[in-house]
């Protein structure tokens, strides 16, 4: 019987002990996991700017690519987190989910009518305004005729001009979701317009 119990006793302890490994185990290949995301990162970063600064073809390519054409930021992003998870190691960490999903909307509109190069839409007083297709913040401030504006790089190479935002919620270079709270509206007037390549787009196609 003693030896019964001593037999028990001794598997539920290996039990526990394998449970141990295997938690040690899963956290070890997080962190390896991490690290080499960490790791991948300085190297794209640090290539990126010893070839600026020793390639002079590679330094015009760049230039010319990234600020003299509409450089798709947005399409890069999406590349990278496809194949290496988020740029930032710790991303999945510091989010926090349980506060990105309180907010998940969609655009929604009284009356619209043409506005300059897009669309002039009126919504209801102090409007939260979505974000219509996820991408990259590239451009906050005053543009004329149309108040403080957010840009933003959809994935789709679009980008999408929100004009008349009294607060916006966002920072320059954000990747924004669908859905998800750009700003708010100053009184009831949204302004949209659509541009891609330089050139604009016909908002019909898009709301």
């Amino acid at each position: 019987m003693d030896n019964e119990l001593l037999r028990i006793k001794e598997e539920i302890k290996n039990k526990k002990n394998s449970k141990k490994i295997i938690k040690n185990k899963k956290v070890n290949n997080k962190l390896l996991n991490y690290f080499s995301k960490f790791l991948i990162t300085i190297i794209l970063t640090l290539t990126t700017l010893i070839m600026l600064k020793n390639n002079t073809k590679f330094k015009t390519f760049f230039y010319k690519n990234v600020y003299e054409t509409n450089f798709s930021f947005a399409t890069i992003n999406k590349w990278y987190k496809n194949l290496f998870g988020s740029p930032i190691p710790f991303s999945d960490i510091i989010e926090n989910k349980e506060t990105n999903a309180v907010f998940n909307e969609k655009l929604s509109y009284n009356d619209k009518t043409k506005y300059k190069d897009g669309v002039k839409l009126t919504v209801s007083k102090d409007y939260l305004t979505p974000v219509i297709e996820s991408g990259i913040v590239v451009f906050i401030g005053e543009k004329e005729g149309y108040g403080n504006t957010v840009i933003v790089q959809q994935i789709n190479g679009i980008d999408v001009w929100y004009g008349n935002l009294n607060v916006t919620s966002v920072k320059l270079y954000d990747y924004v979701e669908k859905g998800s709270l750009l700003g708010e509206v100053n009184d009831k007037t949204l302004y949209l317009i659509y541009k891609k390549d330089g050139k604009v787009l016909n908002y019909e196609k898009y709301i």
